[in-house]
């Protein structure tokens, strides 16, 4: 049985083996496989950009995101730290427990024998045995020396626009804004708080105009305190928060140099008192007015604007002048020209414009 095999076409031509990349630190790599297609990857979700790109340098647009800057948190107030009323008896129940305190150690001393016979003709007491100091009168003597020191210790007198802040063991207890004689624990310590309305004139304080030149501004700030508990636990010294609150608004917003507009003056206050009232209520202060009472320039700059601002008076001087010479001159020639007192052809214009122009300037300079 002969098998035969087909002749392959002169066509296809012989088989050539598949093409291999190859060295001596890689192993056979086939070409198909360096140019096979790829998965395309799951699509990524892309913000809103902005196309942007360099004109004139044959630069492709680039793809730009948008920078949006974040607003900075300001200072938040603790919630857990707020005023809130103490609890205060009467003055007349400190008075009392004092009298009665007094009362008992006068009482225990008669009882124990030691009370001079004075003072016993003076209370008109009767007399009695000397019983001696046992444990029983010096009980009595604690008892009464105790009551008497916590009712006379606990007395306070309340004034308007004055408050106490009250706390015991670091704990804040509450606020004593009532006037007129008091009683209060005298185990809590007392920390007393301004509340009336103040100003305060600052010193000169570093600030700056629009352009960046360097000025010097006294401001008067109008303030109480709002919240007790918060000015005096919630920070360590609230007027020194305060002043620090008006250098920093200064610092950042610019202040109109020395001569301008009353609108602009205006304007700047109001943002300083807008951005104080912000920062310093957060410790229980409320500030109702923020104003530059006096704007002047930095030592190392006022020799240079005070110049600058001269030359830009005397610019403006002369610019005045000349319009006002011109506008005479006008004036006189149209008049002249239009009641036919002169008849000008342009290089006789041209002289007579000329001196009156002398003329004028010449009368405006000798004026004072």
């Amino acid at each position: 049985m002969h098998t035969t095999t087909s002749p392959t076409p002169e066509s296809e031509g012989p088989s050539r083996p598949a093409r291999l990349i190859q060295n001596e630190a890689t192993t056979e790599i086939p070409v198909h496989l360096l140019f096979r297609d790829e998965p395309e990857p799951w699509p990524v979700p892309l913000g809103p950009a902005v196309v942007a790109g360099r004109a004139g340098t044959g630069e492709q647009p680039r793809l730009r995101r948008p920078m949006t800057a974040k607003p900075r948190p300001g200072p938040q107030p603790d919630p857990e730290l707020a005023e809130r009323p103490a609890r205060v008896l009467p003055g007349a129940v400190g008075v009392l427990a004092g009298v009665c305190g007094v009362t008992g150690c006068v009482a225990a001393s008669w009882w124990a024998g030691v009370l001079p016979p004075l003072a016993v003709a003076a209370l008109r007491l009767p007399g009695i045995a000397r019983a001696g100091l046992g444990p029983a009168q010096w009980a009595a003597y604690a008892g009464a020396g105790t009551l008497a020191l916590f009712g006379f210790g606990g007395l306070a007198r309340g004034r308007t626009g004055r408050a106490w802040v009250l706390g015991l063991f670091g704990r804040y207890r509450g606020t004593v804004r009532r006037t007129g004689l008091l009683w209060v624990n005298p185990l809590l310590l007392r920390r007393r708080v301004d509340v009336r309305l103040r100003h305060w004139r600052s010193e000169p304080l570093f600030a700056a105009d629009g352009s960046g030149v360097a000025l010097r501004v006294v401001a008067l700030v109008v303030w109480r305190v709002r919240d007790t508990a918060r000015a005096t636990l919630g920070v360590e010294d609230h007027e020194t928060y305060l002043r620090e609150c008006v250098e920093a608004a200064l610092a950042r917003i610019p202040v109109e140099t020395p001569g301008a507009g009353r609108g602009s003056v205006e304007a700047a206050g109001e943002a300083l008192t807008r951005l104080v009232a912000r920062e310093a209520g957060v410790v229980g202060i409320e500030v109702f007015s923020v104003q530059p009472v006096r704007v002047e320039y930095a030592p190392e700059v006022a020799a240079a604007m005070h110049r600058r601002r001269i030359a830009a008076l005397d610019a403006q001087h002369r610019a005045t002048v000349l319009t006002s010479v011109v506008d005479s001159v006008e004036d006189t020639v149209t008049r002249l020209t239009m009641r036919g007192l002169v008849e000008l052809d342009d290089y006789e214009r041209k002289a007579l414009v000329k001196d009156l122009t002398v003329a004028f300037c010449a009368g405006r300079e000798q004026s004072p």
